[in-house]
């Protein structure tokens, strides 16, 4: 049985969401239990109004919330008895194999990464997560948000844990394919930065495929898209709201007329697979990646259906036993890049003393 730690006062709607969602997802999985965190007394009050499976289900009081727009650091400083930081001591305690929350995004970061601390040589976490591409490919992209400022070494860091993490949920594709986002697939493009990424991760033993465009987001010919924060964040919230209106776009099409009415009534099952596939909820929950630990962030706003897929998300983390890949993926990367960096340095010396 797969433990998850639950974060069920978070997020706007708190217990509205966090309850029916953990509900409709233990329905669909039946090796899983769940740790509800949060007021013992309202948690179970809604887990009872919603039929839960209560057999399995344990509720862990927790005294405090954290507010949406609270400050991380007030938070991580004043809010110990938190639902938030409680679900995530599950997972240092070896209670849970995996963390939930809903909540804010910034205190989740600060006392994700305060209790669990960061993977060896991995200097901070990112934000990853798995967006859709051609074929029901998935393509995993990250940082989208955490990191604004990076250097060359994060980014290559960013690239391993990537990489690690995709092979350990898909293993049947093999190598992940590594790319690089840049205005340009050419190694002479992009910052200065990006430049020095580009030799770190072509003299690596990844399966880095070069520099990649904004469009190579969708194609599925790459599995792992790496970029710093702030270009990621950018990258994220212009796909959100260019499926927003597309789907508005097509919906205000079709209602034009009589005629365009009865065309979507023909095209009915194409709009539904269509609106299926690109249903921002389906895709709901990020991966805080590089942590000693499985914390996945769900939307805020998200509803009960969009909660369960980040609860999957979860799920497939914990099942495919990721962390632990990922950890003696970094332990094997690091040790390659500091043979290369001495071979180097002892060329160097030859050149010099010669």
């Amino acid at each position: 049985m797969i433990t998850l730690a639950v974060d069920a006062m978070g997020g706007d709607a708190g217990l509205n969401v966090t309850v029916p969602g953990a509900v409709a997802f233990l329905n669909r999985q039946s090796n899983v239990n769940l740790i509800m965190v949060g007021d013992e007394a309202l948690v179970k009050a809604a887990l009872a109004a919603a039929h839960a499976p209560m057999e399995r289900i344990t509720v862990q009081h927790a005294s405090q919330v954290v507010e949406m727009d609270e400050a991380p650091q007030l938070a991580l400083k004043n809010k110990k008895d938190s639902s938030m930081r409680i679900a995530i001591n599950q997972v240092k305690e070896g209670l849970a194999q995996a963390a939930v929350s809903a909540g804010n995004t910034g205190a989740l970061m600060a006392t994700a990464r305060f209790v669990l601390k960061t993977i060896p040589g991995i200097e901070r976490p990112a934000i990853a997560k798995f967006l859709p591409s051609s074929n029901d490919h998935m393509t995993l992209m990250l940082d989208l948000g955490a990191n604004v400022d990076c250097t060359e070494e994060q980014l290559m860091q960013f690239a391993v844990i990537g990489s690690e993490l995709y092979q350990a949920l898909y293993p049947e594709n093999g190598r992940a394919r590594v790319g690089l986002l840049n205005v340009g697939t050419e190694d002479i493009k992009g910052t200065e930065t990006v430049k020095q990424t580009f030799k770190l991760l072509k003299a690596s033993n990844l399966n880095f495929v070069g520099n990649v465009e904004g469009n190579a987001v969708f194609s599925g010919k790459v599995d792992v898209i790496v970029a710093d924060g702030f270009v990621g964040n950018i990258v994220l919230k212009t796909i959100e709201g260019a499926v927003k209106f597309m789907g508005g776009a097509i919906k205000q099409e079709f209602q034009a007329n009589v005629f365009t009415k009865a065309a979507a009534l023909v095209s009915l099952p194409a709009l539904k697979g269509f609106k299926n596939k690109f249903d921002p909820r389906r895709f709901n929950g990020a991966i805080f990646l590089g942590l000693r630990g499985v914390v996945i962030k769900s939307h805020g706003g998200t509803d009960a259906a969009g909660f369960a897929f980040a609860l999957e998300e979860a799920y497939h983390e914990a099942h495919a036993d990721s962390l632990t890949k990922i950890e003696q993926g970094v332990a094997a990367q690091l040790a390659v890049m500091m043979e290369k960096k001495l071979e180097s340095e002892q060329a160097a010396m030859a050149d010099n003393i010669g």
